[in-house]
């Protein structure tokens, strides 16, 4: 498995949140090349040096001590030690060091090991564990054991932390400089999303204007551009069918008083009928064509709304069963929703016997599911039947199968809210449709 594949369920995946990786990774590495080098250079040159110190002035007060025969003589120079080199000294005639003392081992245990080896050459124990600030060396001479208390600090250097630290501080300085950099670099990112995705459902984003490096604006321009050619294109279109649908009704309007006048004339019923099916498809044409994108997003009781559908499709012969999960609210735009919704439940009262319809929170989401159990549709037409003028019903019966459009405005008005319709099989047969709409 390549590092990538491997690496890439851990790495970010927002743009803020990549760009500092990209800017804060080099620095990182830098710095841990660095400290490595800092540190190999201050443990193996500057630790050794220090430790061969003290190693050398232990040498110097052992052969100083051993030529010292009075007492008095030998606490002066103790004194002197403790006040000139900050060594704590002190004798102890005919004791032994035990072999069998051990003491945890670290790097500045190490180098004073060394250095004693290498200066003193006697049996020696180092003792760091016991004491916090000191370090505490016992040597063995001839007639006794010398005991050297070396305070911490004469054997590293405190550039260590300072160094440390200073690394510290600018990584999170400059980590903190990097992130407000790229915060205000992504922001007009983000809000170029956030208008795309309100111009995809409908809604108007007046204050969108374009911010941020050039790229960025250059995008932002194309988007309104686009948007303005989108919206014109839209207009010009319902302008357009506003206006052959003016002129249709007019003849068609003509046609029914002249029927009128013919009274109980053979042929009139069916003409009757055929002109009220021109004017049931003229405006199932017109509102495909116009659909609802003027309309304002205000916030609606959804459970309300599909109560209203339901008594309706009940008035109209459907045994329906509704189960809310009680005020579900959203911001809608109420004509175009109740539409598509009516659609669908129509849709169904129109194919089976029963229907089981149920409206509840998924997360942030509300999902309405709608099951039959009537004929259904075959898997692979359940596209299909969202294409405009397309019917399962190849006899182009409006009694049985409307012109077409129903499935098609109700999918358009769905998705214009961001939500989806997905068609599925109902358990027991017939037909599922689940509605999910953002809240």
């Amino acid at each position: 498995m390549a590092l990538s594949t491997m690496l890439k369920p851990y790495l970010p995946k927002s743009l803020l949140g990549r760009s500092v990786l990209i800017i804060v990774m080099p620095l990182i590495l830098l710095q841990v090349i660095s400290a490595t080098v800092f540190f190999e250079n201050h443990w193996n040159k500057v630790g050794r040096r220090l430790a061969l110190d003290v190693a050398g002035e232990i040498a110097l007060l052992i052969d100083v001590a051993r030529d010292t025969a009075d007492g008095a003589e030998l606490d002066t120079l103790f004194k002197r030690a403790a006040l000139m080199l900050q060594l704590e000294v002190s004798y102890e005639p005919g004791a032994v060091l035990s072999n069998t003392d051990k003491f945890g081992e670290s790097i500045l245990v190490g180098q004073l090991t060394a250095a004693m080896n290498e200066v003193v050459n006697r049996p020696h124990r180092i003792d760091a564990d016991t004491q916090d600030r000191f370090v505490e060396i016992d040597v063995q001479l001839a007639e006794g054991v010398l005991n050297v208390v070396v305070p911490n600090k004469r054997l590293f250097s405190t550039t260590t932390y300072v160094f440390v630290l200073w690394m510290a501080g600018t990584s999170m300085l400059l980590f903190g400089v990097a992130v407000i950099f790229m915060r205000n670099q992504v922001r007009p990112i983000r809000r170029l999303a956030q208008a795309a995705n309100d111009f995809g459902m409908g809604r108007d984003s007046p204050k969108f204007k374009p911010e941020g490096a050039s790229e960025v604006r250059r995008a932002a321009v194309a988007f309104i551009a686009m948007r303005n050619r989108i919206k014109r294109h839209i207009q010009q279109r319902t302008d357009m069918l506003a206006g052959v649908s003016h002129d249709l009704r007019t003849p068609l309007t003509r046609m029914k008083l002249q029927l009128a006048m013919m009274g109980e004339t053979s042929g009139v019923d069916e003409l009757n009928s055929d002109v009220l099916d021109m004017e049931h498809m003229l405006e199932e044409y017109l509102a495909f064509a116009r659909g609802e994108g003027g309309e304002k997003v205000v916030e609606a009781n959804l459970s309300e709304m599909l109560g209203e559908i339901v008594a309706q499709a009940r008035r109209k012969g459907g045994a329906i069963d509704l189960h809310t999960e009680g005020d579900i609210v959203a911001p809608v735009r109420v004509n175009a929703l109740k539409r598509a919704l009516t659609n669908l439940v129509d849709n169904s009262v129109r194919h089976a016997d029963h229907i089981s319809i149920r409206l509840r929170l998924r997360g942030e989401m509300a999902e309405c599911v709608i099951d039959d159990d009537g004929p259904g549709i075959p898997a692979d037409k359940r596209e299909e039947v969202f294409k405009p003028f397309f019917r399962l019903d190849t006899s182009r019966n409006s009694q049985t199968g409307g012109v077409g459009l129903g499935m098609t405005i109700a999918r358009d008005a769905i998705r214009g809210h961001g939500g989806d319709v997905v068609l599925d099989d109902a358990p027991g047969g017939g037909l599922r449709v689940k509605v999910i709409l953002p809240l």
